[in-house]
């Protein structure tokens, strides 16, 4: 196991990190930008170093800056958390280059999963099915009207690099391909200074389903099956939860088998999530695979009782998985809400500044994932999620039940939070009946 790691996040995952930590008796160093200097986190890290201003390009990105304050706090391994250098294969590389332990995948691993494109030549190979679509990037709009209909509308224009809903557009036809085409391309070129575009037919009324996998670098894989993330907007998940509800036994063999397939394919060591869309007859489709640990992690957790920021540490540092797949047993039912400063009413506009009262709620089955306390100031600089929300009990209803009242307790007062939309979506009568797709949140909620 490695003694001393460095963190190269902020927030939630970067306490999330420090505690795990702690309880493998690891060191960790925590980096900060000068926005964050007071963040009450640092203090529980061996040692914190400033690395830049606010500007996250200055700081966080900045990768000169991170293995610097690596080198000079004499670690072996760097963990990226998910976001900024998460999914940075020259990140991984650089890494690599310099002698430190990247916490994720290799580069040529992560360069081949990363890439979207690439990643269902993966699947293929790996005799998972794909949504039909290009079988690379496309240059143009005459070549994506081509293909659109010869596929079929609707279809969905994706980025090959990054997440997030960037550089994705439904296109429904010929007409609006043109205007989509280029607006996706050039939203993939300024997020992800990558903007190969591709086509994939879009699937109507799907589920998103999602399952955790970990590999060793002895290339053993276990899944810690799956989660279901289709409460989105605009491809952004709300709210999360494992098991699926709508899978059966078989259906769920078979998902995360598949899952182990693609990863095995590239000899691939570290968390892994790879995705697939549900349609409504149950059928599934493999769309990508995300090369880090997840937002939504902690659901998995709960549900399994396995710590995966441990699993990470242990598989990086060379330890092989000594668990066998039958000793992983689902558990309950897990849902996780994640708490953005944000203002629905006002299209979702950031909502920084500062909280004068910070009452987080508790009780039996209730996790609270965050880095907020009374008095701390919201940063305008950085991702707008301050907290996540787990809650975990024996059945779906019940934890239905507990998350709505933990969502009356919590209160962030006075900046703007998504609590109350996330009390609105677990108490719609559809999310209770677990009758819901994709388009939920556009079909059902006044946003």
């Amino acid at each position: 196991m490695f003694s001393r790691i460095l963190i190269a996040n902020r927030g939630e995952i970067a306490l999330r990190i420090i505690r795990a930590c702690k309880e493998l008796g690891v060191q960790s160093v925590a980096v900060y930008s000068e926005a964050d200097k007071d963040a009450p986190y640092l203090k529980l890290a061996d040692e914190a170093v400033c690395v830049g201003p606010a500007n996250a390009l200055e700081s966080y990105l900045n990768i000169p800056r991170i293995i610097s304050a690596a080198e000079i706090t004499d670690v072996e391994a760097i963990h990226p958390g998910y976001g900024f250098l998460a999914e940075n294969d020259h990140f991984a590389e650089v890494c690599e280059d310099c002698g430190i332990g990247f916490i994720g995948p290799s580069a040529e691993s992560m360069r081949m999963l990363g890439d979207k494109v690439a990643a269902r030549e993966i699947a293929k190979k790996a005799h998972v099915k794909t949504v039909p679509g290009s079988e690379g990037e496309i240059k143009d709009e005459n070549e994506a009207i081509k293909l659109a209909n010869k596929i079929g509308y609707p279809i969905i224009l994706k980025a090959a690099a990054g997440g997030g809903g960037r550089g994705m557009r439904v296109v429904h036809n010929d007409i609006s391909m043109r205007t989509a085409f280029q607006s996706a391309k050039a939203e993939a070129e300024a997020s992800f200074s990558n903007g190969k575009i591709f086509i994939e037919k879009f699937i109507v009324q799907p589920r998103h389903v999602e399952v955790q996998v970990v590999a060793d670098k002895a290339g053993n894989a276990l899944h810690f099956f799956e989660r279901d993330c289709t409460v989105q907007r605009r491809h952004q998940k709300l709210i999360e939860e494992a098991p699926c509800p709508v899978l059966d036994d078989k259906l769920r063999e078979d998902l995360c088998k598949a899952a182990i397939k693609v990863v095995k394919q590239t000899e691939y060591a570290g968390a892994a999530t790879v995705e697939f869309l549900l349609d409504k007859d149950k059928n599934f489709y493999f769309i990508e695979v995300n090369t880090r640990i997840q937002v939504e992690h902690p659901v998995t957790e709960m549900v399994t009782n396995q710590d995966l920021i441990k699993w990470q540490l242990k598989v990086a540092s060379g330890q092989t998985l000594d668990i066998r797949q039958k000793d992983i047993k689902l558990q309950g039912s897990a849902i996780e809400c994640r708490i953005n400063a944000e203002d629905p009413d006002r299209n979702f506009a950031p909502s920084p500044g500062r909280i004068e009262t910070f009452i987080p709620p508790g009780g039996p089955g209730v996790r609270n994932d965050t880095y907020l306390h009374q008095g701390m100031m919201i940063s305008p600089y950085y991702d707008s999620m301050v907290c996540k929300l787990i809650v975990h009990q024996n059945t779906r209803a019940e934890t239905i039940s507990t998350m709505t009242r933990a969502l009356d307790e919590f209160v962030v007062d006075p900046i703007k939070t998504t609590i109350p939309l996330c009390r609105e979506i677990i108490n719609h009568r559809l999310f209770s009946k677990n009758d819901f797709d994709t388009s939920f949140i556009e079909k059902h909620m006044q946003l």
